[in-house]
């Protein structure tokens, strides 16, 4: 197991797979959870188990709602993508309460309802001094990098400085790649922050060939040969989604298929900047 050395606090990379450590503790965390009721209910009322499992999916179920709501305009183009859960986007806050309100309705006045919401709050609290801490400081994108245009122009990224950006890591065999990458293309058509689709060492018949395929526009995507980019974002995972600031400084690392309203909220994010 080896970590990315760019964002080595956000992701845990094992061979070819990437995972998110904000994901692995929130992982860890609902394991914790439910390990708690099952020694709960070793222990007393024998409900505590099941009481455990109906509040991690009353939980989740909640923290997920909440998040596609606050993101509605988001998620109207694409509804089926509430579904596609493994893209992230969950209200930890909302899923919390919830799952507390389903202890308590669950156990009612059973001894085990203050332990096992004890141990929810305990967890909780973990979380909430976490999950910061994994966020990397922000970091300056490297100086001197050179793109070139589906045209075989080139375009240097310190000629955009001064203004947020956003730098989407991609390649054409590489599946999360495939299916983020209209989405990408169809908000990068319209948003006033630039958003450059720059592939990774492939040459340009084989993009452009691939772009005709999906019918995707190739306005906005960008070709780096020598993988320059990916090496100055600190390690190539794709697909990977810099947000640079107009300070030039990489504030958020989104690894992985990457949403439409996860696009949204790192946007927003720079735009404050």
């Amino acid at each position: 197991m080896s970590r990315s050395p760019a964002a080595e606090p956000m992701t845990i990379s094992l061979g070819p797979l990437a995972l998110a450590a904000d994901r692995l503790l929130g992982v860890a965390l609902i394991w914790l959870f439910l390990a708690g009721g099952s020694l709960i209910a070793a222990r007393g009322d024998m409900r505590a188990a099941t009481a455990s499992w109906i509040a991690v999916i009353v939980g989740l179920l909640v923290a997920r709602t909440a998040y596609v709501v606050r993101h509605a305009d988001a998620y109207a183009p694409e509804p089926w993508s509430i579904l596609a859960v493994w893209q992230g986007g969950f209200l930890p806050w909302a899923g919390v309460a919830a799952a507390g309100m389903a202890v308590a309705v669950w156990l009612r006045r059973s001894r085990a309802t203050p332990l096992l919401l004890g141990v929810l709050a305990g967890l909780a609290a973990v979380h909430a001094v976490a999950a910061p801490a994994l966020e990397p400081a922000p970091r300056p994108l490297a100086r001197g990098l050179m793109l070139t245009d589906m045209e075989g122009g080139a375009i240097a990224l310190d000629t955009l400085r001064g203004k947020p950006m956003v730098i989407n890591l991609w390649a054409t065999w590489c599946p999360p790649c495939q299916r983020e990458l209209p989405m990408l293309a169809e908000v990068a058509a319209t948003s006033r922050v630039p958003i450059l689709l720059v592939n990774q060492g492939q040459d340009s018949a084989t993009v452009a060939a691939y772009l005709a395929e999906r019918k995707v526009a190739g306005t906005h995507v960008f070709l780096d040969h020598s993988g320059r980019t990916g090496d100055a974002a600190g390690g190539l995972v794709l697909p990977t989604t810099l947000f640079v600031d107009a300070k030039g400084r990489i504030v958020r690392r989104h690894t992985g298929e990457i949403s439409r309203a996860a696009l949204a909220d790192g946007m927003a994010l720079i735009a404050r900047r």
